[in-house]
């Protein structure tokens, strides 16, 4: 009984030190004891961090990996969605149907006859008149029917 608590406490720690003592035959073996245990459990503490530490890391570093993966798969998918949305607009939106809908419509327009007074201008583009001129030009409009 006394043996498993000794275990369970020191492990192997105990038996190395008392091989130390043992080896190395020290004036004062309980004082030698003492720091060899002192100094033991300060390393097995540190050791115990450190590997949780590189634990940690090692999580961090897959994590850091899966959303690169997911990132890169989200890069895809964004450019094949634009690249349908693309074929979609051409299929919508072909040169061939552009020209036979605006063709009629442009020939229409070219056989017009301009409006009296608007020969000179270009429907386009509009004209800035002075404002003394745009009230004489509303004027004439007005009287003429």
């Amino acid at each position: 009984m006394e043996t498993e608590y000794l275990k369970k406490c020191f492990g192997n720690s105990l038996s190395q030190a008392l091989a130390e003592v043992a080896k190395f035959r020290p004036s004062d073996p309980i004082e030698y004891l003492a720091h060899w245990l002192y100094h033991y459990r300060k390393i097995a503490l540190a050791n115990e961090k450190n590997m949780r530490e590189q634990i940690q890391l090692m999580e961090e570093y897959e994590n850091s990996l899966k959303e690169k993966e997911m990132a890169a798969m989200l890069k895809q998918e964004e450019l094949q969605i634009q690249q349908k949305c693309e074929e979609c607009h051409k299929k919508v939106i072909s040169p061939a149907f552009n020209q036979e809908l605006t063709e009629p419509f442009e020939e229409e327009a070219l056989e017009q006859e301009p409006l009296p007074g608007t020969a000179s201008r270009i429907p386009a583009m509009p004209q800035q008149f002075p404002p003394s001129e745009l009230a004489e030009e509303i004027e004439q409009n007005l009287e003429s029917p």
